[in-house]
């Protein structure tokens, strides 16, 4: 039997290097192919094209390497903001699912079971066409001013594009966060609830500072993997045109023609992105569990 295991374990590492020897080979064949070679010196070059938002001074004139730092940067922007706020919502439309208010858990209800159904891509141009671009020039309170050239909010000045594609990815990943904490918050034991409110707590109070702590060993491997996904889904955002990372390259690529050195240097980057996320969330995880024990 140890045999047998040792040799399937050869067997598939053995596939795997052929995949990647092939991957390689295919790799050197369109290399000779292009005649343009494998190479980045390109990076320095003016990149000629202007960018609609810019985190940090830009023009035409800089390099392509600082064209796609800024891509990144705007990317991170979206991301980060999308990952608050998805959060916020989804704890929010999760623990009203399970209120003993029939509205309030209803309209919860109805938001994840209609947003699940459509489409990221469908969202983001709803978001855009008809919410954003529609908008009229309106004031509010003084802090805040509407207007179809983006949205005034205490001093900053969002864009559109940026608007649209921060709440369609908060919106969409929100609805699968609220069933995650759904989840978390079920695999609680009822004595839990019972325990809150025979203390006299209020059921907000009690939730938050009782039920969600020890739900978040429950919640926070599915949440992990929600928010790999919203950063993946924010390349999306070329559909709306706002200026991410992914736009960026694309445009890159186009014009150098240098297709297999953009996608890797596209592929690092979100590896990186996805690597940090995943790291921050484990650590996250481990001083959560060894909260958990030290109380207990």
């Amino acid at each position: 039997m140890r045999q047998r295991r040792l040799l399937v374990q050869v067997a598939v590492a053995a596939v795997l290097l052929g995949l990647v020897a092939l991957l390689v080979n295919n790799l050197a064949v369109n290399l000779i192919r292009t005649g343009l070679g494998l190479g980045f010196g390109w990076l320095g070059r003016p990149a000629g094209f202007a960018l609609a938002e810019t985190a940090l001074p830009y023009a035409p004139s800089d390099s392509y390497l600082w064209a796609l730092t800024i891509g990144w940067l705007n990317s991170l922007k979206v991301i980060a903001a999308g990952l608050v706020l998805a959060t916020g919502l989804g704890v929010a439309a999760g623990a009203a699912r399970g209120s003993n208010n029939r509205l309030l858990r209803s309209l919860a209800g109805s938001y994840v079971a209609l947003i699940r159904q459509i489409p990221l891509l469908l969202q983001l141009l709803f978001w855009y066409f008809v919410a954003f671009l529609g908008l009229p020039s309106v004031p509010i309170g003084g802090l805040i001013r509407l207007s179809n050239q983006g949205i005034q909010l205490l001093g900053l000045n969002l864009s559109v594009e940026f608007c649209a594609v921060l709440v369609g990815l908060t919106v969409f990943t929100g609805a699968s966060i609220a069933e995650i904490v759904r989840g978390g918050i079920n695999a609680v034991p009822r004595g839990q609830w019972e325990a809150f409110r025979s203390l006299g707590l209020g059921e907000g109070l009690g939730l938050c500072r009782i039920v969600l702590p020890q739900a978040l060993p429950a919640i926070l491997p599915a949440l992990t993997s929600q928010y790999l996904n919203l950063a993946k889904n924010s390349t999306l955002a070329i559909a709306v045109g706002y200026a991410d990372l992914y736009a960026v390259s694309d445009t890159t690529i186009t014009q150098t023609g240098r297709a297999i050195e953009g996608f890797l240097l596209l592929l690092l980057s979100f590896l990186l992105l996805n690597l940090l996320i995943s790291g921050g969330m484990a650590a996250f995880n481990r001083a959560v569990l060894d909260r958990l024990n030290r109380s207990r």
